[in-house]
């Protein structure tokens, strides 16, 4: 068993994908008309899944983010990830250093739904671990 995607419900589909797409999300694919709405497939270059679907309903935009905490993205240089978004106008807070070589900063989506940017220390799994509480 595992964790496939995130449905995302998003106000400006258009305006959305922009965003995740300057952050480095590639679209894999729409599904339009379903009950939920029209949907957005994204995965991440070095993904071959879609992590996030966009979910756009016009009769029923995002009007509350407090159900989804937030989102984390693992990248390899924090640094130059920041400074790409800058020059798509994408703002991030500046770096936080968490010690042990973990770096981690934070950006806003169009909707308000906030995003956790991760780089792990060399030689860290890809992901967390049971390790990484112990």
């Amino acid at each position: 068993m595992r964790m496939l995607h995130l449905g995302l419900r998003v106000t400006d589909p258009e305006r959305s994908l922009a965003f995740y797409t300057a952050l480095g999300y590639l679209e894999v694919g729409r599904v339009p008309g379903t009950e939920f709405g029209a949907l957005t497939m994204l995965r991440l270059p070095d993904d071959p899944f879609v992590s996030l679907e966009l979910v756009h309903d016009p009769a029923r935009p995002v009007r509350d983010t407090g159900s989804v905490n937030h989102l984390v993205v693992q990248v390899e240089d924090l640094d130059a990830v920041i400074a790409r978004l800058a020059a798509k106008g994408v703002a991030a807070e500046p770096p936080t250093d968490l010690g042990r070589g973990m770096r981690t900063a934070w950006l806003t989506d169009p909707d308000g739904h906030r995003i956790e940017l991760v780089q792990w220390p060399p030689g860290h799994p890809a992901g967390m671990t049971e390790a990484d509480f112990a």
